[in-house]
């Protein structure tokens, strides 16, 4: 039985991958930070057996307890400061907690469980603006991010390399482009749109207000994605790996899709404001995953549409 440990368990990602982990017969770890309201940090994992210890990234010591405790075939780095335009509020908690805190977690493995494979959750926000010019963005593509997420984003991802190179660790970084479900934070994007479209339609709510909406998303499913984890930390060798579908779409379609899917024109309750947008925006994300599909044979499952869909169906469930 192979164990693994994995940093924000309780998140989106967290709570998939332990499914994926436990149906192969891992044992499953995982790292909470404490919340004020219990439910907020158990609610996406408390119907899976799997343990759960309490620690913070930025308390390296809290980390390497449980780290010692639990020695880790595979130690899965998914914990952060995930919201993009928060981390324009909290730069310096977002650099130490996305950035340097990575720095201690690799030192931890090098130090203690050099055979341990890393996995660190990198993002598509580290290549910003740059694009290849065929509209794609790949692995060789420049990195400019344009986010203090993104730019703490991509001191981590260099620190992997750095660690894989210079002490030979399998170490590896999964450049995921954005990906959601029900278990998506209310507070990112895709499901305020959602879950205020279904408000509104239940006379719950008056108004989507949102930032730019004419920025575009390269779009797949959270299970997807923890699949290609899982693919990538099981390879014969480490490296890195963009994991995206290859299509993109603006979020001001996305509101269409969602409001026509519920038999409303998004044009009558989609309001604009200000401080909804970034100080610098990112316009386009589009991920070639080809290094992907062939090393790993990874392929998403979900369409954009199957997810919207069963993100409106958790809405409408939940609100009833």
């Amino acid at each position: 039985m192979k164990t693994a440990l994995i940093t924000g368990i309780s998140g989106q990602d967290g709570s998939y991958l332990s499914e994926l982990l436990l149906s192969k017969g891992y044992e499953v770890h995982g790292i909470v930070r404490r919340h004020s309201v219990a439910e907020s940090q158990a609610s996406r994992i408390e119907h899976l057996d799997v343990t759960t210890h309490y620690g913070d990234l930025l308390d390296p010591g809290s980390i390497e307890r449980v780290f010692c405790d639990v020695m880790p075939d595979e130690f899965y780095n998914l914990a952060a400061m995930s919201h993009v335009r928060v981390s324009f509020d909290v730069p310096e908690f977002t650099m130490k907690t996305n950035g340097l805190a990575v720095f201690h977690l690799l030192e931890m493995v090098r130090n203690y469980r050099p055979l341990c494979k890393f996995y660190q959750a990198s993002s598509s926000e580290m290549f910003g603006n740059s694009i290849d010019v065929d509209g794609y963005q790949r692995e060789s593509t420049p990195m400019h991010p344009v986010s203090p997420y993104g730019i703490a984003k991509l001191h981590a991802y260099n620190l992997v390399r750095h660690y894989r190179k210079a002490y030979g660790l399998f170490a590896a970084n999964g450049i995921l482009f954005n990906h959601e479900s029900p278990r998506r934070g209310s507070n990112f994007v895709t499901q305020k749109i959602i879950k205020t479209a279904v408000q509104i339609k239940h006379g719950l709510a008056d108004e989507l207000v949102l930032g730019n909406i004419d920025s575009q998303r390269d779009w797949g499913h959270s299970k997807d994605y923890v699949r290609a984890m899982h693919a990538i930390l099981n390879h014969n060798k480490s490296g890195d790996f963009v994991v995206a579908t290859g299509r993109t779409q603006s979020i001001r379609d996305l509101c269409s899709i969602v409001f026509g899917y519920l038999n409303m024109d998004a044009s009558e309750y989609v309001k604009h404001d200000p401080k909804y947008t970034r100080p610098e925006e990112l316009d386009i994300l589009r991920g070639d995953a080809s290094k992907a599909h062939k090393t790993l044979g990874w392929e998403p499952e979900y369409s954009f549409l199957e997810m919207v869909d069963e993100m409106i169906k958790h809405w409408e469930k939940k609100l009833k």
